[in-house]
């Protein structure tokens, strides 16, 4: 990565839900300004700005993160994956989205996507998780609507856990 100075705008190159897309960047943007505000993506949400809350995360090369914590210049030709990126191309939407519309596990929504994308990393990675592990995952997000019994059963359907 070449070394920018404040103020100065780079040039930064990423591929975002496998796109291959471009736009300038200030030093310090945050990957979620630079993917909400350059890029145009604004399924992902900043709550808390303090990497607290979760609702800002995405995918950074298979691996969740959250944007709010991580520089836009840190992404420089890497994959970036935000929920935009989970309903098929005709709009079906996946296991995980499904399962959250059957229990009606969102309110506002706000903190849905970043809870999304949390578990489609830790899912991909432990396919067959108990009730607890769950749970702890998603103690990553602060959800203010639910009370979290919907998203939980969401969960539970989404992995086969009765």
């Amino acid at each position: 990565m070449r070394r920018v100075n404040k103020g100065e705008r780079t040039r930064l190159s990423l591929t975002l839900n496998g796109r291959k897309l471009s736009g300038d960047a200030e030093p310090r943007m945050l990957l979620s300004d630079f993917i909400r505000h350059v890029l145009g993506a604004t399924g992902t949400h900043v709550g808390c700005e303090h990497g607290v809350c979760g609702c800002c995360t995405v995918l950074l090369d298979g691996a969740a993160v959250r944007s709010c914590l991580t520089l836009a210049l840190q992404a420089e030709g890497r994959d970036v994956k935000t929920v935009e990126s989970l309903a098929d191309t005709d709009g079906k939407l996946n296991k995980l989205q499904q399962a959250f519309q059957n229990h009606h596990a969102l309110q506002c929504g706000f903190c849905t996507p970043g809870i999304l994308m949390s578990f489609t990393d830790f899912l991909a990675h432990n396919p067959k998780p108990t009730e607890q592990e769950l749970r702890e995952v998603l103690s990553g997000h602060i959800c203010r609507c639910t009370g979290y019994a919907g998203i939980m059963a969401a969960l539970k359907e989404a992995v086969g856990i009765s």
